[in-house]
């Protein structure tokens, strides 16, 4: 039966488990996130009332149904213009603010409605909190509603990033000694930042052997072989090995309020999914064929967007593969790599937001429009999981039930995060090798992570003491 806002906007369909009249937001019990819910190390604990789910994800309860309220273009705008301000703290961090405004003070959905959407991202490639932010929109005023909300949540992260890499990108061209102390402390407590990452993702993936052996596995290879292939690869090979060991095993969703489609109509969603396919497909065989000085923009354009179609969990997993395809590869330095790496991570909204702060750099040595640079490396990067959130959204009710995939998914964010893994001991030495003070700086990283994994310490701050530690060590090392 569709689920309908007062305003008379299609909002979903929803399964009942009777013919009879119910109330349409009815929250009643979520949905089996069996082998999603570790994806991305959610934490939803801010429910004021909770039941525990199959993997630990407490879903807040709703003992009184209430009738869904009319929401407005306008109460989009508003409440997510502001939003992207304030959403510090990684992917866990936004979801946790989503459902505490938009589920426990504003009651937009109910819980189970909200958990539906959260497990649809985590399924996805791409990053999971933009994700969520597009379909919240969809939820309330359908496909524009959920650009809105989508590219107002987005907004704040990328303008800042855009701006610091087209400062960066000149600023960083021939630097003072004492700005070489900066990078470095800044450089130092990104990967520490990352390690934080990985150290919490690792914990909340692996909960098996057969996971922990993936994550392990996935970490050595693609540090002893960091060629381009291997990670896809690395990533593949995660969930054929989760779909072999669980091959047993059945996970369905039972519970009767359970959203089955949302957004466009199912051929539209099939077509923007095949649209996602034939465009990678495309570029990637296209860029076999043509050379890198006349087609600049062709090769960032596919190094991003293959990129954002093959990751699952997004946030910092999408650092080992970034840093393979622009580093490697001659576009951005280490330096500027690990700079931003630091400066991304103490902004407000998702860390692919990177990709802006990137594409400002590689179009500036490029000699080309920085603009364009910060556009096509940004879109790149974001396109495929939006294209496949609006895609997949319609088929929602049968993707759930798919089993081969729910079983691999396991595999798949283990192998992911074992990436992260090994991508922080690369960096580590790296840093440890074109550091101007070495010693100093493995210091600072280590001050930095103690900072954020012991004390808590908000990015920004651990960011901002790691630039003052560079310039310390810059002056001490120079006298």
């Amino acid at each position: 039966m569709p689920l309908m806002s007062g305003s008379g906007d299609l909002k979903g369909d929803v399964e009942a488990p009777e013919p009879k009249q119910r109330d349409e937001s009815s929250p009643e019990a979520g949905p089996s996130t069996a082998d999603a819910s570790h994806a991305r190390g959610v934490d939803l604990s801010t429910a004021r009332s909770s039941a525990v789910l199959l993997d630990g994800i407490k879903q807040p309860v709703e003992d009184t149904p209430t009738a869904p309220p009319n929401v407005t273009y306008k109460d989009l705008f508003t409440r997510f213009i502001l939003l992207g301000w304030i959403a510090f703290g990684g992917p866990s961090a936004h979801i946790a603010l989503f459902q505490k405004i938009f589920v426990e003070r504003l009651k937009w959905m109910s819980a189970s409605v909200y958990l539906e959407l959260l497990a649809l991202s985590q399924c996805l490639p791409g990053p999971t909190s933009t994700q969520v932010s597009f379909a919240l929109g969809v939820v309330q005023k359908g496909v524009l509603g959920g650009l809105l909300t989508g590219v107002m949540f987005q907004w704040p992260g990328f303008l800042i990033a855009a701006l610091v890499g087209a400062g960066a990108a000149n600023f960083l061209k021939n630097p003072a000694p004492w700005v070489k102390g900066i990078v470095a402390g800044l450089g130092a407590v990104g990967v520490a930042l990352v390690a934080d990452a990985a150290l919490k993702l690792t914990f909340s993936t692996c909960t098996e052997k057969t996971t922990m052996i993936i994550n392990l596995a996935a970490a050595l290879i693609s540090y002893y072989y960091p060629v381009t292939w291997i990670y896809p690869a690395l990533i593949l090979a995660g969930g054929l090995t989760t779909l072999i060991t669980k091959r047993k095993e059945v996970s369905m969703a039972e519970h009767a309020d359970r959203v089955e489609r949302l957004g466009v109509g199912r051929i539209m969603g099939a077509i923007l999914v095949l649209a996602w396919a034939a465009v990678l497909v495309f570029v990637i065989v296209y860029r076999r064929h043509v050379d890198y000085k006349s087609h600049k923009e062709l090769f960032w354009w596919e190094a991003f967007y293959r990129t954002g179609s093959i990751i699952f969990g997004g946030g910092q997993v999408v650092l080992p593969l970034l840093q393979n395809e622009v580093v490697t590869t001659g576009w951005v330095s280490q330096a500027d790599f690990l700079t931003g790496l630091a400066l991304v991570q103490a902004m407000p909204g998702p860390l692919f937001n990177f990709a802006a702060y990137l594409g400002a750099i590689i179009a500036y040595k490029a000699g080309t429009s920085v603009v364009g640079g910060i556009f096509i490396c940004w879109i790149a990067l974001f396109a495929p999981g939006i294209i496949l959130i609006y895609g997949i959204m319609p088929w929602w009710g049968r993707f759930r039930h798919f089993q081969v995939y729910r079983r691999m998914l396991p595999g798949l964010n283990a192998a992911a995060v074992g990436l992260i893994v090994g991508s922080v001991v690369l960096l580590t030495l790296q840093i440890h090798a074109t550091s101007p003070f070495s010693s100093a700086t493995m210091c600072i990283g280590m001050i930095g992570f103690g900072l954020v994994d012991f004390c808590n310490c908000p990015a920004p701050l651990a960011v901002l003491i790691g630039g003052v530690l560079g310039v310390i060590a810059w002056a001490a090392h120079a006298h």
